[in-house]
């Protein structure tokens, strides 16, 4: 397995990591199992947020004692000061440590600089120096906003979307962090879940200098990751040519399944809704017909084009247009007239 030093950080770790975001959505025996047996194959970060509910609790039973073998990178979503030292406080009771070893400002809006009014980096200087946080980092989805942070050069490290179905704009930015001496972390390596070949996602990740960050909910997930320390994934003309296809059915504006649009004002499930076609194409199943996702379809007929998803969507997507795509082809197959 390669090993990935993330910038100027000197944190050096297996380019294999843990994603806890999925953890919250399963009992505490279960995900303390989980976070265990990802350490005991090799995994040794660890990736949680303030904003993730108990995710955080959950990986502080997992590695309470043992907080030398790992490195835990948590996340606050505070807009000032006041905020930050809570959230901080409250994530060092929740992991069980008197220190993180990166902390990061949470799917910023900008990039935070000195003097900006907010008081949120020199909140961050002034914990490092505390010794409560070793090394800084931020997180994006705007590749604008990505883009301003590299150039800024506060950051240690910058974590934003990255697969295989990246734009050159989006593979020009981890090489930008790479001259930076900023480390880059790749978080939606499956984009939102359409990917579903994993030797492909970590061969593809293999050729960058990105620490990839899996979301993992289940042994089955679990296992597939962990069986790359046994065997190197490395590009082959197989794996390209599955990449190929993907890229050729994906690429352009989908939803990744983020759920930062939420909630919707009409209950209209938009983080399934609004990639409906790519779900049953992708992975057919009676599920997405059944009468409850038909139910929850038909809802996008409700839309009243209030806009507020939109404004919350990080990808700045059309999401009122893109439901309604969904819903046409999802009435289409329903019908028969689209064989999936």
């Amino acid at each position: 397995m390669k090993t990935i030093t993330l910038g100027r950080t000197g944190i050096t770790t297996p380019q294999n990591a843990f994603g806890a975001l999925p953890i919250q959505r399963v009992e505490k025996a279960e995900a303390v199992k989980l976070l265990r047996k990802a350490y005991d194959g090799g995994m040794t970060y660890f990736d949680t947020a303030r904003a993730y509910t108990d995710s955080e609790e959950k990986m502080g039973a997992a590695f309470e004692g043992m907080r030398d073998k790992i490195f835990i990178a948590t996340k606050t979503h505070a807009q000032d000061a006041k905020t930050f030292w809570e959230h901080l406080e409250t994530s060092l009771t929740n992991l069980k440590t008197d220190h993180l070893d990166l902390y990061q400002l949470h799917c910023v809006p900008k990039c935070y600089k000195p003097d900006d009014g907010s008081g949120l980096y020199e909140a961050m200087l002034e914990a490092k120096e505390q010794g409560k946080i070793l090394h800084i980092g931020i997180t994006a989805h705007k590749i604008g906003v990505a883009e301003e942070i590299v150039e800024s050069g506060l950051y240690e490290t910058l974590q934003f979307p990255f697969s295989y179905l990246s734009t050159d704009r989006d593979i020009a930015l981890v090489k930008k962090c790479e001259e930076a001496g900023m480390g880059f972390i790749a978080m939606k390596g499956l984009s939102g879940g359409l990917l579903t070949n994993s030797k492909a996602c970590m061969a593809f990740m293999s050729q960058y200098p990105a620490l990839p960050i899996w979301g993992i909910q289940r042994d089955a997930e679990l296992d597939e990751w962990l069986s790359f320390f046994e065997e190197e994934v490395v590009m082959t003309e197989e794996l390209k040519a599955v990449i190929d296809k993907d890229r050729a059915e994906l690429l352009g504006d989908f939803c990744r399944g983020c759920g930062y649009c939420s909630p919707c004002t009409v209950d209209i499930q938009i983080n399934t809704c609004a990639r409906m076609s790519q779900l049953i194409r992708r992975a057919p199943s009676a599920t997405w017909m059944s009468e409850k996702w038909q139910a929850e379809m038909m809802k996008i007929e409700d839309c009243v084009e209030c806009g507020e998803c939109k404004t919350r969507c990080p990808y700045e997507l059309d999401i009122p247009n893109l439901l309604r795509k969904n819903l046409a082809d999802y009435k289409e197959i329903l019908a028969g007239k689209v064989k999936v």
